[in-house]
């Protein structure tokens, strides 16, 4: 192995693979970026057998090679070269030497004959622009269950309707739901993809500007660019039903600036208790919004909201940061909360955008 290539490129590709190395006890060499210089590309691969990554680089290729490197060491000598336009590689006796016009390095290589081959999936295909595809996970991804407990539950699911891709998620005490328009019909049964992975793939794809490839089938879901391929399997298991939890009436609405409202929730938070437990009341004919909290060692506070508010009079105890949560996924200035009585979910949309809904279940008194 022989080359030369941009020293931004490598960093910014080291970035992206180091984080997918693994510790395994089992298979070391799962802690290490594979190396592999071959027809005037210089390509960077990683696993932890969940999500594997490989970013293809342009470089300037005297002689093919494959080497492996331990991730940390080469994160820790990238992030620390500066003030230099070319790196160069050399394979020698196994071992990979680095320079750079101020550094001359020498790194100690892994065996690599059992690094595990990336999978290359083949299935229903989508294209679907990065921006879109990322802001469908980002809109949902933090509502799932951080536990493993209830893999199923632990993961977003996607799954397609009529002309949309629809995102979920869920921790059982709170449901996201994000619907992007697609160009294409698609027949797939919607797939889980481990939340885990998915922090993964926003930090991989949430810069790129260009189309995204996407290929599921039922072990395992690809993105690709122009120049990164990403794999991670999908959750055996069922997304449960959701839709049947969502109401299909309201008794009460309250329509509010989003600014004024997660205010409102911030004061509260000072005052909350254990559970994070704040009381909202609403009493449309008194044109009444109230959020309320208590803390027995702190204090009580109570903020009246301004806001368009119909129907009946309704009172109830929610997670506030269950309610915070969801406000990164809204970028409209108001919105609408519907509530059927006082033991039943609160529905949040954005005023004017139908493609977000967002369900928090109440807290028992």
């Amino acid at each position: 192995m022989k080359l030369e290539c941009s020293i931004e490129k490598v960093k910014s590709a080291l970035a992206m693979v180091e984080r997918m190395t693994g510790k395994n006890l089992t298979l070391p060499v799962l802690g290490s970026v594979l190396w592999i210089a071959q027809n005037k590309t210089l390509k960077l691969r990683a696993t932890n057998l969940n999500v594997g990554i490989e970013v293809e680089i342009p470089a300037k290729i005297e002689k093919d090679g494959i080497v492996a490197i331990k991730g940390d060491v080469l994160s820790s000598i990238f992030s620390n070269l500066n003030g230099d336009s070319f790196v160069s590689f050399e394979l020698i006796q196994n071992n990979l030497s680095v320079k750079t016009k101020n550094n001359s390095i020498l790194l100690k290589s892994v065996p690599h004959d059992d690094f595990p081959t990336i999978p290359v999936v083949e299935g229903e295909e989508l294209i679907i622009s990065s921006k879109k595809f990322i802001e469908g996970l980002k809109a949902v991804y933090y509502s799932s269950a951080m536990s493993d407990i209830k893999p199923e539950i632990g993961s977003v699911y996607i799954y397609p309707e009529d002309d949309m891709l629809v995102f979920v998620s869920t921790d059982s005490f709170r449901l996201a739901e994000k619907k992007v328009k697609i160009k294409q019909k698609l027949n797939f049964e919607g797939i889980l993809v481990p939340v885990k992975n998915i922090t993964e793939i926003i930090k991989v794809f949430e810069n790129s500007s260009s189309d995204l490839l996407v290929k599921l089938q039922k072990t395992q879901i690809s993105l690709k660019t122009e120049n990164i391929y990403l794999t991670s399997r999908v959750v055996d298991g069922n997304f449960p039903d959701y839709k049947q939890i969502i109401p299909k009436i309201s008794t009460t609405e309250a329509v509010l600036l989003k600014q004024d409202f997660i205010s409102s929730l911030k004061i509260s938070n000072v005052f909350s208790d254990k559970f994070n437990q704040i009381n909202i009341t609403i009493k449309p004919k008194d044109k009444i919004f109230e959020v309320e909290s208590k803390n027995t060692e702190i204090g009580e506070n109570t903020t009246i909201l301004n806001g368009a508010l119909t129907g009946e009079d309704v009172s109830v105890n929610f997670n506030f940061r269950y309610i915070l949560d969801c406000f990164q996924s809204i970028s409209v200035d108001s919105v609408s909360l519907k509530l059927n009585g006082g033991n039943k979910p609160m529905i949040i949309r954005p005023i004017g955008d139908s493609s977000f809904m967002y369900l928090v279940m109440p807290l028992n008194k």
